[in-house]
This record gives C-alpha cells, structure tokens and sequence, in this order.
C-alpha cells in the first residue's frame, strides 16, 4: 500500500540528483547525519571525525526499512531529509547504544554519493 508507506517516510528534496534511482540488490554509497525527530539530538554522522560514507545493497533489508524504500526513491546525488516513522526505523526498543529512544521517529539529512 503505497499510501500507508508514504506517511511511514517522508521525503524532503534539498538537491535534485540525476534521476538514477539504485535497483533492488545495488550497493549504494550516503553521507548521513541522523538525529531523533523529538528532541534534535544527533546520534550518528558519517561526516564526524573518523566516520566515512555509509555503503549497503539496497532493498535486502541489511539496513533499516526506511532507509531501503526511502532510499529506493533517490537518484544519484539527490540531497534529502528523510523523516521516518519509529516503526519503520528502529521499533519498539529503540538503539540505546546510540541514544534512540523507545518508538522514535528519526530524521536522516542525507546524500546519494554512488550507486554501483
């Protein structure tokens, strides 16, 4: 249901990419800086020091599911904020090891660097 999932993530353009959009089973490259949606707080950057690009096959559910289907929808170097519903990110238990609340949503400013 394409509706339902479009309230579980959504999506901000800053920069329009190239209009390559990534296939099921791709590696795709992003820059990503994550912070929780109630409070602001960053918990993750690969632009902090000696962090790098973030790499993964997309669709394959290696990562979280608002990342997989919200990333399916960018080309190549599109800018966005992706805002994703806790359910659609990490669930009920939260990341506690990265400071993410229980049912938190998230905010991901993000870049699509590569798709290979």
């Amino acid at each position: 249901n394409k509706m339902a999932t479009q309230q579980k993530i959504k999506k901000e353009v800053l920069k329009e990419g190239n209009g390559q959009t990534p296939k099921k089973g791709q590696t795709i490259t992003v820059e990503c800086t994550g912070f929780v949606a109630a409070t602001g707080k960053k918990f993750w950057s690969t632009k902090d020091p000696g962090q790098q690009a973030f790499s993964f096959k997309i669709g394959l559910g290696q990562v979280i599911k608002g990342w997989d289907e919200g990333f399916a929808s960018m080309s190549l170097g599109e800018k966005a904020r992706l805002t994703i519903a806790w359910d659609y990110a990490y669930g009920e238990t939260g990341f506690p090891a990265w400071g993410i609340p229980q049912r938190a949503d998230l905010i991901f400013e993000v870049e699509v660097l590569k798709i290979q």
